[in-house]
Order: C-alpha cells, then structure tokens, then sequence
C-alpha cells in the first residue's frame, strides 16, 4: 500500500502539497511556492487521473453553459417553491382551506396558462387549464 501512496504523493508538491504543473519537458513545478522537481523523478511512474465537467470549470474559473440534470431539476424545484401564491379554496382530498399554486405556459401562446396546486397540508397536487 505505501507504493501506492508514493505514486500519489509524486503529483503534489513535496514542500507545499499543491498540485504539481506539467508545462516544462525538463521538470514539474509548483504554482504557489515555484518547487521544482525533475521529470526523471516521474519516469516509469503511470500517472492517470479522471475530470469532470465541473473541474474544468472551478480550474477555468467559468460557469457551465449546459448545468447537469439534477441540478436543472433542483433549480426548477427551487424557482417553483419560492413563486407559490395562496388560493383560499379548499383541496378535494383533505379538505384544508387553502392551496398554493403557480402558473405555466405549457401551450401555445394564444392558450391560457395551465395551474398547477398543491395542498402544503397533505401534498396532494393535481393541475387546471385555464
């Protein structure tokens, strides 16, 4: 197990332990404190490691044009939850005097708005077109 900490640990500065750069043929060097170490030191070493799009991102400094799925989906849910209004009508499963609501424009722009409600006292939701 320690190789397999060695092998790890030749990626990160040994003064600092900040990422090493491969920009030179002839060394490796720290961003932060300018340690520098050969590239001798790497020879016959298999160094391989795996990005995401969101490293690119953080490592460019740049938001994503296309955001992942599940973070569509939370955002979505997100915007839905805080633009709820209160409707005093009452909800057809339990009976609770109030229903919180919002609108979307599902069809053609010449139709009207499909309502959507929920009832924050049993969750039931079902949906209106107006």
């Amino acid at each position: 197990m320690a190789g397999a900490k060695e092998q790890q640990d030749c990626l990160f500065c040994n003064l600092c332990g900040s990422l090493l750069s491969f920009d030179s043929a002839s060394f490796a060097s720290c961003l932060l404190c300018h340690n520098q170490r050969s590239v001798q030191d790497f020879q016959g070493k298999e160094i391989w490691y795996r990005s995401t799009p969101q490293d690119f991102m953080r490592r460019l400094g740049v938001d994503l044009l296309i955001q992942p799925e599940e973070t569509q989906v939370k955002a979505k849910e997100s915007d839905e939850m805080q633009q709820r209004a209160v409707v005093n009508d009452e909800c057809p499963r339990c009976k609770n005097p109030s229903l919180e609501y919002y609108t979307k424009q599902l069809r053609s722009a010449d139709e009207g708005q499909t309502v959507f409600y929920e009832c924050p006292k049993c969750h039931h939701k079902f949906s209106q077109n107006m």
